[in-house]
């Protein structure tokens, strides 16, 4: 598992090259068997791989002008009927998005949509409306997928920094 979270970068940049659907599958595998609060599975996940949904997508936050480039866009939602750690649980299936992908040879990257946007809080609205999301969901982010376009550099041991670690107290 450290081998993953090594090599796991946020990438920006993807190559032109379509992610197979078995690795797709995986990705989203792993997304589901994340811990949340109470069991309940609050988490959906909508995949998206047309242009236009991407373009729009791009414009959703100041930050998220990239997504489009990526071949699959995978939206991060929560259903509240069904869950209470929307925070929680929407980011720990994202993160094992981020480790399946790098298990799988594919690179990705968090681009927040909750709470976020020019103005900020603007950016889940707009996602909604464009991808039909029904109001007791809210969106916590994209996670464009894909082949990254460059070499990735892992994290080095030089980066664990044991001042962090604090025993029994701070």
């Amino acid at each position: 598992m450290i081998e993953a979270i090594r090599k796991r970068r946020s990438i920006r940049n993807f190559l032109k090259r379509d992610v197979e659907e078995e690795k797709l599958n995986e990705v989203l595998k792993a997304a589901m068997f994340s811990p949340n609060s109470w069991g309940t599975r609050p988490w959906e996940f909508i995949v998206v791989r047309a242009e236009e949904t991407k373009k729009a997508l791009a414009k959703a936050s100041p930050h998220a002008g990239f997504v489009d480039k990526a071949p699959v866009v995978i939206v991060v939602c929560f259903d509240t009927k069904k869950g209470k750690r929307f925070k929680e649980d929407s980011a720990i299936a994202a993160e094992h998005i981020h480790l399946e992908a790098v298990n799988q040879g594919l690179a990705s990257c968090f681009v927040q949509i909750a709470d976020a946007g020019d103005p900020p809080g603007t950016a889940e609205p707009l996602v909604k409306e464009l991808l039909g999301i029904p109001e007791d969901c809210r969106v916590m982010c994209l996670m464009p997928l894909g082949y990254a376009a460059r070499e990735l550099k892992e994290h080095a041991d030089s980066e664990y920094d044991p001042v962090k670690v604090h025993l029994e107290r701070f």
